[in-house]
């Protein structure tokens, strides 16, 4: 019987597992920080997107499997956590399902003022993230700049712009529903350094700004007619199917037109070739954002005009992309962001480390859909069955959740995981809503463990 741990419950980590199941002989322990599963299919997908968040009950049979264990609760590397040291002594073989948990910084002046933010960190505010204090974001801004042209960046725009009654029928949690109902927020710029076709944003996300009841969306037809793809230069290449429907969306929204009805409560503003270059501040916080007027350079990129501009903000969100972070005990490639690895394997000074793997973003960075996870995992699952023969001559604990209690830690189980369900349940029932997540880290365990803080 071969023992291997997978670190990380969210996708990666979870198609890990199920590439795993389809070989005999292997049981599965799924760790993870936090003694919930799914990653950031419950941690990074909006309250609204039910479609995608459906995608749990997919993850859901892979770790209710009975050669699967969920093992929550376990903090993997840091001076809290389990060591791969320490691990590889419990494991024929452990792969590594990190993620990329950093974001990558502006790097400009005045990014760290009060009132600027990662929209990672908004989304892990109003997708209840224990990590995130509920009063982290008090929406009293007037004014917010989105700084990023990809899905995250739409999707922070449309939950800032969206009204809380609205929300109301998903699982946000209570804070945030509050918090939204309260917001001052009525203007949301959504700024890329680059053109409309360059953009990352997916149509769907797209249309969705649009389809938002009492808001207006505001395109600048003068910035879509730089980019030369949209232009149509003659003898340029096809544009991707997915390319010129944005642009078609964009560019009814560029047209002028009075909106029908009573004047929109709120205004949603999507601006190209504006580049940040400092975050302004008046009184102690962030007030606004100046940008560099950028233009296409003729080679795919941008070079600055020397013009510039002020937008004002009272809130700033940055979604320019994620970045791996070290794990303590493992190698790290600092330039790339990722272990550095072969096919799959961990390499440590250049050779491969026997019984160490990684998957997902932390392998290959932050690149494709959730979907790109399937093939990634089996490129790495392939490697370690081939390695099979060696790993099953390693030694490898009988019972290791036996030994992580013995070293200190309570990990939460799959039946503590259903308790939490229940509880959030309970929760949502005792509001009038449907299941409500369970926001802090002593409320989370302890309804793992059947009670009341």
């Amino acid at each position: 019987m071969l023992r291997v741990a997978v670190v990380g419950s969210g996708p990666s980590g979870v198609y890990t597992a199920q590439a795993l199941l389809r070989q005999p002989g292997i049981r599965v322990h799924v760790l993870d920080r936090l003694p919930a599963p799914y990653g950031l299919v419950r941690y990074g997908v909006a309250p609204d997107h039910e479609k995608i968040k459906s995608l749990q009950n997919s993850l859901r049979a892979v770790l209710e499997d009975e050669r699967v264990t969920f093992v929550g609760n376990v903090p993997v590397g840091g001076a809290d956590g389990v060591g791969p040291a320490r691990l590889a002594e419990l494991y024929h073989a452990v792969v590594y399902c990190v993620g990329a948990a950093a974001d990558r910084p502006l790097s400009v002046p005045g990014e760290d003022l009060p009132g600027s933010y990662s929209a990672t960190r908004f989304v892990s505010w109003y997708s209840a993230h224990p990590d995130i204090a509920a009063d982290d974001f008090a929406l009293e801004a007037r004014s917010a700049v989105v700084i990023g042209v990809g899905n995250v960046a739409v999707d922070v725009a449309r939950i800032l712009a969206r009204g809380a009654d609205e929300l109301r029928a998903t699982d946000v949690p209570r804070h945030a529903l509050t918090a939204l109902a309260g917001s001052r927020v009525r203007e949301v710029c959504v700024a890329g350094r680059r053109g409309p076709s360059q953009a990352r944003f997916t149509t769907k996300e797209l249309r969705e700004l649009g389809a938002l009841p009492g808001a207006r969306m505001l395109v600048d037809p003068a910035e879509l007619a730089l980019d030369p793809a949209y232009a149509g230069v003659p003898g340029a290449a096809p544009l991707p199917a997915a390319v010129r429907r944005n642009l078609d969306v964009l560019r009814a929204w560029s047209r002028p037109a009075a909106p029908p009805g009573p004047a929109p409560e709120r205004r949603i503003a999507l601006r190209f070739f504006l580049r940040p270059v400092e975050l302004l501040e008046r009184g102690g916080r962030v007030a606004g954002v100046r940008f560099a007027r950028t233009a296409p350079d003729g080679s795919g990129g941008v070079r600055d005009t020397g013009v510039y501009e002020d937008v004002e903000a009272q809130l700033v969100l940055r979604a320019v992309g994620y970045r791996g972070v070290p794990l303590p005990g493992l190698p790290f490639d600092p330039a790339r962001g990722t272990v550095p690895h072969r096919a799959g394997r961990v390499l440590r000074d250049g050779v491969p480390s026997a019984g160490e793997y990684v998957a997902g973003w932390i392998k290959r960075g932050p690149t494709g859909v959730i979907g790109s996870n399937r093939s990634c995992a089996k490129e790495t699952v392939d490697s370690l069955i081939e390695d099979a023969p060696l790993l099953a001559r390693r030694g490898a604990a009988s019972d290791p959740l036996a030994v992580l209690r013995g070293w200190g830690l309570r990990p939460v189980e799959w039946d503590g995981w259903l308790s939490i369900e229940r509880a959030e349940a309970a929760l949502g029932r005792s509001l009038g809503r449907g299941p409500v997540k369970i926001h802090d880290w002593p409320g989370l365990l302890a309804a793992a463990r059947g009670g009341s803080r």
